[in-house]
Protein backbone atom coordinates (compact mmCIF):
# COMPACT_ATOMS: atom_id res chain seq x y z
CA UNK A 1 0.00 0.00 0.00
CA UNK A 2 2.56 2.55 1.15
CA UNK A 3 5.51 2.41 -1.18
CA UNK A 4 8.79 4.25 -1.48
CA UNK A 5 10.69 3.02 -4.50
CA UNK A 6 14.23 4.24 -4.92
CA UNK A 7 16.37 4.30 -8.01
CA UNK A 8 19.50 5.91 -9.37
CA UNK A 9 22.20 4.31 -7.28
CA UNK A 10 25.27 2.76 -8.77
CA UNK A 11 29.02 2.90 -9.17
CA UNK A 12 30.66 6.22 -10.00
CA UNK A 13 34.17 7.61 -10.00
CA UNK A 14 35.28 10.28 -7.54
CA UNK A 15 34.13 13.67 -8.77
CA UNK A 16 31.18 12.18 -10.58
CA UNK A 17 27.47 12.76 -10.10
CA UNK A 18 24.36 10.74 -9.43
CA UNK A 19 20.72 11.61 -9.00
CA UNK A 20 18.70 9.44 -6.67
CA UNK A 21 14.94 9.26 -7.02
CA UNK A 22 12.32 8.10 -4.55
CA UNK A 23 8.90 7.54 -6.06
CA UNK A 24 6.13 7.28 -3.49
CA UNK A 25 2.51 6.21 -3.27
CA UNK A 26 -0.10 5.27 -0.69
CA UNK A 27 0.14 8.30 1.58
CA UNK A 28 -0.23 12.06 1.50
CA UNK A 29 3.07 13.07 0.00
CA UNK A 30 2.32 16.78 0.09
CA UNK A 31 1.94 16.71 3.89
CA UNK A 32 5.09 14.71 4.52
CA UNK A 33 8.61 15.69 5.42
CA UNK A 34 11.02 13.83 3.18
CA UNK A 35 14.57 12.89 4.04
CA UNK A 36 17.54 11.02 2.71
CA UNK A 37 19.66 8.97 5.07
CA UNK A 38 22.74 6.92 4.43
CA UNK A 39 24.60 4.15 6.17
CA UNK A 40 28.19 3.26 5.38
CA UNK A 41 29.68 -0.09 6.34
CA UNK A 42 30.37 -0.24 10.06
CA UNK A 43 28.81 3.14 10.73
CA UNK A 44 25.56 4.47 12.12
CA UNK A 45 22.81 5.60 9.81
CA UNK A 46 23.06 9.35 9.36
CA UNK A 47 20.75 12.04 8.11
CA UNK A 48 21.93 13.48 4.81
CA UNK A 49 19.22 15.92 3.79
CA UNK A 50 15.67 16.92 4.63
CA UNK A 51 13.01 18.88 2.81
CA UNK A 52 9.84 20.13 4.47
CA UNK A 53 6.36 19.29 3.25
CA UNK A 54 6.01 22.63 1.53
CA UNK A 55 9.41 22.29 -0.06
CA UNK A 56 10.30 25.68 1.31
CA UNK A 57 13.07 24.61 3.64
CA UNK A 58 15.96 22.21 3.27
CA UNK A 59 18.68 21.02 5.60
CA UNK A 60 21.91 19.19 4.91
CA UNK A 61 24.60 17.39 6.78
CA UNK A 62 27.77 19.45 6.93
CA UNK A 63 29.63 16.75 5.03
CA UNK A 64 27.43 17.13 1.94
CA UNK A 65 26.42 20.77 2.05
CA UNK A 66 27.24 22.50 -1.19
CA UNK A 67 27.51 19.22 -3.09
CA UNK A 68 24.09 17.60 -2.62
CA UNK A 69 20.66 19.05 -3.34
CA UNK A 70 17.35 17.64 -2.17
CA UNK A 71 14.18 18.51 -4.06
CA UNK A 72 10.65 17.27 -4.48
CA UNK A 73 7.99 17.10 -7.15
CA UNK A 74 4.47 17.18 -5.72
CA UNK A 75 2.96 16.24 -9.06
CA UNK A 76 5.02 13.08 -9.38
CA UNK A 77 5.10 12.42 -5.61
CA UNK A 78 8.84 11.99 -5.92
CA UNK A 79 11.80 13.25 -3.94
CA UNK A 80 15.27 13.56 -5.44
CA UNK A 81 18.82 13.79 -4.22
CA UNK A 82 21.25 15.31 -6.69
CA UNK A 83 24.77 14.35 -5.70
CA UNK A 84 27.72 16.14 -7.26
CA UNK A 85 31.45 16.05 -6.66
CA UNK A 86 31.14 12.63 -5.13
CA UNK A 87 33.84 11.38 -2.82
CA UNK A 88 34.74 7.85 -1.71
CA UNK A 89 33.45 8.83 1.73
CA UNK A 90 29.96 9.13 0.21
CA UNK A 91 29.86 5.39 -0.38
CA UNK A 92 26.85 4.04 1.50
CA UNK A 93 23.39 2.64 1.21
CA UNK A 94 21.04 5.58 0.78
CA UNK A 95 17.52 5.44 2.19
CA UNK A 96 14.48 7.55 1.47
CA UNK A 97 12.20 8.37 4.40
CA UNK A 98 8.78 9.96 4.65
CA UNK A 99 7.41 11.29 7.93
CA UNK A 100 3.91 12.47 8.61
CA UNK A 101 1.98 12.66 11.87
CA UNK A 102 3.01 9.58 13.88
CA UNK A 103 4.07 7.55 10.87
CA UNK A 104 7.41 6.96 9.23
CA UNK A 105 7.94 5.14 5.98
CA UNK A 106 11.23 3.92 4.59
CA UNK A 107 12.46 2.92 1.20
CA UNK A 108 14.44 -0.24 0.63
CA UNK A 109 17.75 1.53 0.18
CA UNK A 110 19.95 1.92 -2.85
CA UNK A 111 23.70 1.38 -3.00
CA UNK A 112 25.98 4.24 -3.98
CA UNK A 113 29.62 3.33 -4.49
CA UNK A 114 32.24 5.97 -5.25
CA UNK A 115 35.46 4.37 -6.35
CA UNK A 116 38.13 4.44 -9.01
Amino acid sequence: QVQLVESGGGLVQPGGSLRLSCATSGFTFSDSTMSWYRQAPGKERELVATITASGGNTNYAVSVKGRFTISKDNVKNTVYLQMNSLKPEDTAVYYCKAARWKFSYWGQGTQVTVSS
